[in-house]
C-alpha cells in the first residue's frame, strides 16, 4: 500500500476538532494514547535506507508497521506502508530481539482520528507541540487542508522521529 500524508502544525487540538466537526469530518477513534518504538539492526541498516520498522501501542493493541523509503515529493511524505495487528506485544518483541532488532527510537502521543470522505485525519498532541495529519489522495489532503484555511507551504513532510530530533528531543 502507498501512503500519502502531510502534518501542518497547529496550536489547539480542540478548536481544530470544532472545524473538522463543522466540515462534516466523522470521529473514527476517541483521543487515546499512542507508544511507538523503531526498530533496526545494531548497524541502522533501515534507517540508512530510510526504512522503519515500528511497533505502536496503543490502548491494549499493538500494530508492527514497516515503512519504505519516501519517494520524491515536493510536498507530500508518499512511501510504501504495511501494518498488521499483533496479538502479543511481548512476544513480538522477543521476535524482533531474536530476528537482531533493537530499540532505536521511542516516542508517545495522544490521537484523535477523523474522517471526511476519503482522507484520513489526526489531530496529534505530542512533546514537541500539536499537529494536524492529513492522510490520502493529494487533491483530498489539498481539498481538506484549503478548507481548514491552511495553504500548501505549511505542509510538512517530516515524520515525528525527524521533527522530534530537530527540536532536539529524545
Amino acid at each position: 500500500m502507498i501512503e500519502i500524508e502531510v502534518k501542518i502544525r497547529i496550536d489547539d487540538p480542540e478548536k481544530m476538532a470544532d472545524k473538522l466537526g463543522t466540515l462534516g469530518a466523522e470521529l473514527s477513534k476517541g483521543r487515546h494514547w499512542e507508544e511507538n518504538t523503531l526498530y533496526d539492526f545494531p548497524s541502522r541498516s533501515l534507517f540508512s535506507q530510510k526504512r522503519a520498522l515500528r511497533l505502536r501501542i496503543e490502548n491494549k493493541k499493538a500494530y508492527l508497521t514497516f515503512k519504505g523509503p519516501p519517494q520524491k515529493s515536493r510536498k507530500f511524505k508518499i512511501r510504501e506502508e504495511y501494518e498488521t495487528e499483533v496479538k502479543n506485544e511481548k512476544q513480538m518483541k522477543k521476535i524482533l530481539k531474536e530476528l537482531g532488532f533493537i530499540p532505536t527510537f521511542h516516542y508517545k502521543k495522544y490521537r484523535t482520528t477523523y474522517r471526511l470522505k476519503k482522507c484520513k485525519i489526526c489531530l496529534d498532541e505530542t512533546s514537541i507541540g500539536n499537529y494536524l495529519e492529513l492522510e490520502g489522495e493529494q487533491s483530498q489532503i489539498v481539498r481538506v487542508a484549503t478548507s481548514l484555511g491552511f495553504l500548501k507551504k505549511e505542509f510538512i513532510k517530516l515524520d515525528y522521529v525527524q521533527l522530534i530530533k530537530n527540536e532536539g528531543g529524545s
